[in-house]
């Protein structure tokens, strides 16, 4: 297992935080450095058809090594971070044979990862566990799932007895602002379906995500000085927060689960002249996606009524942008391919969790553009935080899957 967490710390170490108000692909120039090292070390490991294009999207070849034909499969995963923390002078911390107890993250900053809290940390009592040091998110979202990826298929290079199909792999940036899958090349790619491997605890297969969507809302005040502001200030931020206080009570990440969609707030900034709001809004069910982004409308436009004798013109702009949809009805016409995933997990001794993914990944906007992509684990837990991390038998099985899968593919009878 140390050649897993050798490959993983050598990724994490790397900043590769993306920036959703930048419009460069890749958001920011700093994934330019994972993703170069990657290229050359997809070419060592003696993958073919290397590519990087000038976004920065990587792709590669493990041509088949059976006679028959078979399906062309793929797996992807990102190599950015999520800007929700930082990712920068990561420092990953070795848990050998965790013992089910608190973990100290930082000392000094009294920073603990415990099973209190945590309780999927008894999962994996025993086990050695890779953690942050408290002040940074670890990156196991999506690096472990390019460290699981290229090791399987170094595997599979170094172990030609293991019959397979031909293999293609992606790695893309900016996953994490939504944007991951907007300039990959599904035609150049070739596969006929693929496998993001970007999910959490072991087991995990995801064929449902959310339907998904961005806000940016703009209030408008006026400024006058304080002591004379009767009847005549407009302070921009008081009425952001009327806004937020109209959005429906219990229906935020903290307070969902399941299939149930939320309103996310998660960025404010502003001034009495000028506040923006920005937040995503989330639904597995496309009618109540549709109802939540009318809402916002409706919000606004009872705002702006209220206003507009006084400011003149509208005192909120929204702005509504889709950003990716529930990539079941894309999958459920070729269900075989997650059955096979599933098969694959069986045979290893992983019992599947197949439940809907409260989030979205590479997959489903791939799905929409005509790669089927369903999603499997990838270890890590407590994405996006300081609380994050993996433990490498996780890392270990997800190999093993990607490997049965490559396996399974392979066999003329797809039933068998």
């Amino acid at each position: 297992m140390q050649h897993i967490i050798d490959r993983f710390i050598s990724y994490v170490t790397i900043d590769t935080e993306s920036d959703h108000k930048s419009e460069s692909t890749p958001s920011t120039a700093k994934q330019w450095d994972l993703a170069n090292k990657l290229v050359e070390e997809l070419k060592v490991i003696g993958l073919q058809d290397v590519t990087i294009d000038e976004k920065a999207y990587i792709m590669a070849t493990l041509p088949s090594n059976v006679n028959h034909e078979v399906p062309v499969i793929g797996f992807i995963s990102h190599f950015d971070t999520s800007p929700d923390f930082t990712g920068a002078n990561v420092k990953p911390q070795i848990v050998s044979n965790y013992d089910g107890k608190d973990i100290v993250l930082n000392a000094e900053k009294n920073i603990v990862l415990s099973p209190s809290y945590f309780k999927d940390l008894l999962q994996y009592k025993g086990q050695t566990l890779i953690t942050t040091d408290g002040t940074t998110l670890l990156g196991a979202d999506d690096k472990a799932g390019i460290t699981e990826i290229v090791t399987a298929m170094e595997f599979l290079i170094n172990n030609p007895e293991i019959k397979h199909g031909k293999i293609r792999i992606g790695f893309t940036p900016d996953e994490e602002i939504g944007r991951g899958a907007h300039h990959f090349d599904v035609e150049k790619f070739g596969a006929d379906w693929a496998y993001t491997i970007d999910g959490s605890q072991v087991g995990e297969l995801e064929y449902e995500n959310f339907n998904a969507a961005g806000a940016k809302i703009t209030f408008k005040g006026k400024s006058v000085h304080p002591g004379y502001a009767k009847g005549k200030m407009i302070n921009s931020m008081l009425i952001a927060n009327d806004f937020i206080n109209e959005l429906p009570s219990g229906e935020t990440p903290e307070e969902t689960k399941g299939y149930e969609g939320f309103f996310h707030v998660h960025h404010l900034t502003g001034s009495i002249e000028e506040t923006v709001l920005e937040l995503i809004i989330r639904d597995h069910n496309k009618k109540k996606f549709e109802k939540r982004k009318e809402l916002i409308e409706k919000i606004a436009k009872k705002i702006n009524k209220k206003f507009a004798k006084q400011f003149g013109e509208d005192i909120i702009i929204t702005e509504i942008k889709d950003q990716y949809y529930n990539m079941k009805e894309k999958v459920l016409p070729v269900k075989h391919i997650v059955d096979i995933a599933e098969k694959a997990m069986k045979e290893i001794g992983i019992k599947p969790l197949i439940k809907p993914i409260r989030g979205g990944t590479d997959g489903s906007q791939l799905s929409y553009k005509g790669l089927p992509c369903p999603n499997i684990f990838a270890g890590g837990h407590n994405f996006h935080g300081k609380y994050e991390y993996v433990p490498v038998e996780s890392m270990q099985k997800a190999v093993e899957v990607i490997v049965k899968i490559a396996e399974l593919t392979a066999v003329e009878d797809l039933s068998k």
